[in-house]
């Protein structure tokens, strides 16, 4: 093959993969938006399934995930979500989300048999997979940022979940502009796992939503 033809095969490649990602993103965006609402628009769902975000080591959420778990809280006051599923990273001792989760959500008013914990929740995917496989969640209103809704709600309702989404957006949060760009690649990798059915890190046994929260619970 000749440097030109090679040059012109790089360039339709590159030309089709380009509009294959825009066609991939502009997909997962339009699907996830068309189930975004606000709280009043609600009539009632399982549960309020939170992502998960960084916390420090003296157990401090990030800004972005105190917003997700006070609106979240704020849906379970209003009577919209039965429980709130916390759905984060606890994979090693020394790093836990979901109970930084559950002590702030406590702290807030909401009992502790109304508060599961997703241990493994290492990605978006994985956690909506185990909210339906593990937490046999049915509908669920997913909270989190405008960034990270469309991408979330997307999963789920293409996993069988009833889902809407709720925005958490309560600041103007740092590195907002990175956070939108990373959406792109991470919506392509949403698509392709929901198509090839790809199986998360860990499942196990049923816990189901609808009992008592405390079965998830492994500290005070």
């Amino acid at each position: 093959m000749s440097i030109k033809k090679y040059i012109v095969f790089l360039s339709i490649a590159l030309g089709v993969s380009v509009l294959v990602i825009a066609i991939i993103n502009r997909e997962v965006i339009r699907t996830g938006k068309k189930n975004i609402s606000g709280m009043e628009s609600f009539s009632g769902s399982q549960a309020a399934i939170v992502p998960g975000a960084y916390v420090s080591p003296d157990g401090r959420l990030c800004d972005m995930l105190a917003d997700r778990v006070s609106t979240a809280v704020d849906l379970y006051r209003a009577g919209k979500v039965k429980k709130i599923l916390m759905t984060g990273d606890h994979g090693r001792a020394s790093y836990d989300e979901v109970n930084s989760m559950r002590r702030f959500a406590e702290e807030m008013g909401v009992p502790t048999g109304d508060i599961f914990m997703d241990h493994a929740g290492f990605s978006t995917y994985e956690s909506m997979y185990r909210a339906r496989d593990v937490f046999q969640v049915d509908s669920a209103v997913i909270v989190t940022q405008d960034f990270h809704l469309p991408r979330a709600v997307y999963i789920a309702r293409e996993l069988g979940i009833d889902a809407v989404g709720l925005s958490a957006d309560r600041h103007v949060y740092a590195g907002a502009e990175v956070y939108e760009y990373r959406e792109i690649p991470a919506r392509i990798k949403a698509f392709l796992q929901v198509k090839a059915g790809a199986r998360p890190t860990f499942l196990g046994p049923a816990i189901p939503v609808s009992g008592d929260g405390r079965a998830t619970h492994d500290q005070l």
